[in-house]
C-alpha cells in the first residue's frame, strides 16, 4: 500500500507549526486587545444547522463543497465550513448572554472544494465577532483590528470594503427581483469577469436590458458619492450612509488601507450590510487573506419568533497566512528550544540546572543518549537551537555553565542565574 494524506490536507513540520502557533499567537492577542473573549464551538455540526436557510443557504456555493457524513444512529453531519454558523447557534442557544458579546475563535475548518496556494481542504480560520451591537462602531472596529494585524505581520495590504444594502439596491433598481441569486453571481466579477458575470445571470433567467441596469452601476471608479446620485432605492441609500459613517470612523481609527469596492458581495447569503475582504499586494497570494461582515439575521432567524440580533465578524485565513510568511522567509525555527544543556560526565547536576532554566521560562532541551559533544554541536546547529550549555565536572566544581553562542562561536563561564537572565 502507498502511503498518502487525504486530497488538500498536510501535514505541518515543526518549523512550520511554530510559525503557525506565532501567527494564531499574534492574532489572538490582537482580538483581546481589542477585549474580545475566546470562544470553542465543535468542527462537527448536525448537517441541518449547515444547510439552513438562515445560514450558507441552499444556493450558496459553499454548501456544494460542504464534507457530509452519518453517525450510527443515521443522524446527517457535515464538517464545519466557517465558524460564524456555529457561533449563530451557539448564541440562539444561550439567549440570556449579555450583550454586546464579543468572542473570537481559533481552528480548522473544512471545504471540499479546488486546490491552489494558500487553500486547502482542511484549514484553519481565527474569527472575531460582535453579537448585539447595530453601530457602525462594532464593524469600524473589526476592520481596524484586521489592519493592526497586517501591521504586526509586516505584510502590504488593502482591505475591500463595500454594503450589501447598496447591492440590494441597485439589484431591485434594475428589476431583479432574486438578490441572493444575483449577489452570488456578483460576487465572482473578479475572477470571471463582466462576461462570466453576464452570462451566470443569463442562465439563472434574467433579461439583457435587466444585466446592462446592473452594468451602469458597477462602473470602475464608482463612490459612495456618484452612487449617491445614481441609486433612489431606499435600502441603497441607507447602505451609502452607513458606509459614509464607518470610513469616517476608520479615518478617525487611523486605518489608511481601506478602500471601497462596489462588486465585492460575498458569497455567503446571509449577509446583510457590510461587507469585508483583505487582499496581499504584490504576492503569489491572490485569494483573500480575511473577510467577513455584518450579519444581522441569521442569529435571529435560529432562535426563532421574528427575533434581529445584530452581529458582524471578521474571519482570518490561517493558510494564506502562513504560505504568504514563508515566502517572506520567515520559516526560521525549527525547535522552541533556545538553548541545548549538555552533559558531560554529570547528567545529575545538568538535569538539574535544565530544570532550573525551565522554570525560569527559558525552553531547554536535552542532550539524550551518549552521543559526544562534537555530535550534540551539530544536532544543535541542525535545529538552529541558538545556544548550548556545557556541563562537566569542572563547571559542576565551579558551580557555573559554559555557555556557547552558536552563531558567533562565543563561549562564556557564568552562573545559572545569569544564563537565565542572558536567555530570558
Amino acid at each position: 500500500m502507498e502511503i498518502q494524506t487525504a486530497k488538500g490536507v498536510k501535514d505541518l513540520p515543526p518549523e512550520e507549526k511554530i510559525l503557525k502557533n506565532k501567527v494564531v499567537n499574534t492574532i489572538s492577542k490582537a482580538f483581546e486587545l481589542y477585549g474580545f473573549a475566546p470562544l470553542e464551538t465543535p468542527i462537527l455540526e448536525r448537517y441541518e444547522t449547515l444547510a439552513a436557510k438562515y445560514g450558507a443557504g441552499a444556493e450558496s456555493d459553499v454548501l456544494k463543497e460542504t464534507f457530509k457524513l452519518q453517525d450510527q444512529g443515521d443522524r446527517q453531519l457535515g464538517l464545519r465550513f466557517e465558524m460564524t454558523t456555529s457561533l449563530a447557534r451557539y448564541v440562539a442557544q444561550n439567549p440570556t448572554l449579555k450583550m454586546p458579546f464579543k468572542v473570537y475563535q481559533a481552528g480548522p475548518v473544512f471545504r471540499d472544494g479546488p486546490i491552489k496556494t494558500g487553500r486547502e481542504r482542511e484549514f484553519w480560520q481565527a474569527d472575531a465577532d460582535t453579537v448585539g451591537a447595530v453601530s457602525m462602531l462594532a464593524d469600524a472596529e473589526q476592520i481596524a483590528l484586521l489592519a493592526d494585524v497586517f501591521r504586526q505581520l509586516d505584510f502590504k495590504f488593502v482591505i475591500k470594503v463595500n454594503n450589501r444594502k447598496i447591492l440590494n439596491g441597485i439589484l431591485k433598481q434594475s428589476g431583479i427581483s432574486d438578490i441572493r441569486e444575483a449577489l452570488i453571481a456578483i460576487d465572482k466579477l473578479d475572477k470571471v469577469g463582466k462576461v462570466g458575470v453576464a452570462d451566470e445571470l443569463k442562465q439563472r433567467g434574467y433579461g439583457k436590458s435587466q444585466i446592462d441596469r446592473v452594468f451602469s452601476f458597477l462602473t470602475k471608479g464608482a463612490t459612495v458619492s456618484s452612487l449617491k446620485k445614481k441609486i433612489k432605492d431606499e435600502e441603497g441609500q441607507q447602505g451609502l450612509a452607513e458606509l459614509e459613517e464607518l470610513f469616517g470612523y476608520l479615518k478617525t481609527m487611523g486605518v489608511k488601507e481601506v478602500e471601497f469596492d462596489l462588486s465585492l458581495a460575498r458569497g455567503q447569503a446571509y449577509y446583510t450590510g457590510t461587507v469585508i475582504e483583505a487582499y496581499l499586494k504584490n504576492s503569489m497570494i491572490t485569494s483573500s487573506i480575511a473577510a467577513g461582515g455584518r450579519y444581522d439575521q441569521m442569529i435571529g432567524n435560529f432562535m426563532g419568533g421574528g427575533r434581529e440580533i445584530p452581529a458582524v465578524g471578521v474571519s482570518f485565513g490561517i493558510t494564506p497566512i502562513m504560505e504568504q510568511m514563508k515566502a517572506q522567509n520567515k520559516l526560521e525555527e525549527k525547535t522552541p528550544a533556545k538553548v541545548l544543556v549538555i552533559p558531560i560526565n554529570a547528567v545529575d547536576e545538568s538535569l538539574k540546572i535544565a530544570q532550573e532554566l525551565r522554570k525560569n521560562g527559558v525552553a531547554a532541551d536535552f542532550a539524550l543518549g551518549k552521543k559526544g559533544v562534537s555530535k550534540n554541536l551539530e544536532y544543535a546547529n541542525a535545529l538552529a537551537i541558538p545556544y548550548v550549555a556545557i556541563i562537566g565536572e569542572e563547571e559542576v566544581k565551579k558551580k557555573k555553565v559554559l555557555l556557547k553562542e552558536m552563531s558567533s562561536g562565543t563561549e562564556q563561564m557564568l552562573s545559572v542565574k545569569d544564563v537565565v537572565k542572558k536567555l530570558q
